[in-house]
């Protein structure tokens, strides 16, 4: 099979596809999804997620052959409480997939009850809304280290060539008690130094994204960084790859400027 990509998607605000206003102004991020699909060279195997959503103590690995929902948000209308998106998981491609992260000396484990996260499931539905593409997930691990992520990255890049499309799922951007007109400054400033970091060459990328907490406003953007560490694993399973930025957002949820990048 052809080598996909790998990306770092901004996922959006808990289930925004099925609520019309939101929809509305998530049109952009909507947009660049579809487009994501439309761009790859062929139909997935499976679309291997990892989501600021779900950390554990090791990199866990979900196998349930039939993932169900998880529904991590808070004060949105009942309905959105009883949303399915049954896309398959992909117990093979789980076992798989530990075997690559052990290879690699990191601890991991398989986790046959954890179900889909919104992290998970609201960009997916967009992105293959007849759930006709099989999901797994594998979790961030707690510490949030920048270097055990860059590491995971690199273990799982072989499933790239297995038709495994890596997509790590969090937001530029995240820190909810200042979404609105407080989040414009510093998350222009991180959002443009985000930017120019990715477009480095691949040896000084990594080592500017070990030091992120260095970058103007980061933990402003990121007080707690679950958001921004599925970055890392995306780009050390194409480390060596050029960065294309695929969807940008200015004054989004009243100032915030929030950016998605393909790998490779």
């Amino acid at each position: 099979m052809t080598r996909l990509p790998t990306y770092f998607i901004s996922h959006g605000g808990g289930p925004w596809p099925w609520i019309p206003q939101m929809r509305a102004q998530f049109h952009n991020l909507e947009a660049s999804l579809r487009q994501m699909v439309e761009d790859l060279p062929e139909k997935p195997r499976a679309v291997l997620s990892i989501s600021g959503h779900w950390e554990d103590d090791s990199f866990a690995v979900m196998a349930a052959p039939k993932p169900p929902m998880v529904y991590d948000y808070y004060g949105f209308p009942k309905e959105t409480y009883e949303i399915t998106y049954p896309a398959p998981g992909a117990p093979e491609l789980a076992q798989r997939t530990m075997a690559l992260l052990q290879k690699a000396g990191l601890p991991s484990r398989l986790d046959t009850e954890q179900g889909f996260d919104h992290g998970t499931f609201a960009p997916l539905y967009i992105m293959y809304p007849q759930a006709d593409v099989p999901v797994y997930q594998v979790s961030l691990r707690k510490g949030y280290s920048p270097e055990e992520h860059f590491a995971m990255g690199r273990a799982l890049a072989p499933l790239r060539d297995e038709g495994v499309m890596i997509v790590g799922s969090g937001l530029s951007f995240h820190n909810l008690r200042l979404f609105g007109p407080g989040a414009k400054v510093p998350s222009e400033a991180f959002d443009a130094w985000l930017g120019d970091t990715l477009a480095h060459e691949p040896e000084a990328r990594t080592e500017a994204l070990l030091h992120w907490e260095e970058a103007p406003h980061a933990r402003t953007c990121h007080a707690q960084e679950d958001h921004f560490v599925p970055l890392f694993a995306a780009l050390g399973a194409a480390e060596g790859e050029p960065a294309t930025r695929i969807y940008h957002d200015v004054d989004l949820m009243g100032g915030v400027t929030a950016s998605s990048y393909r790998f490779g």
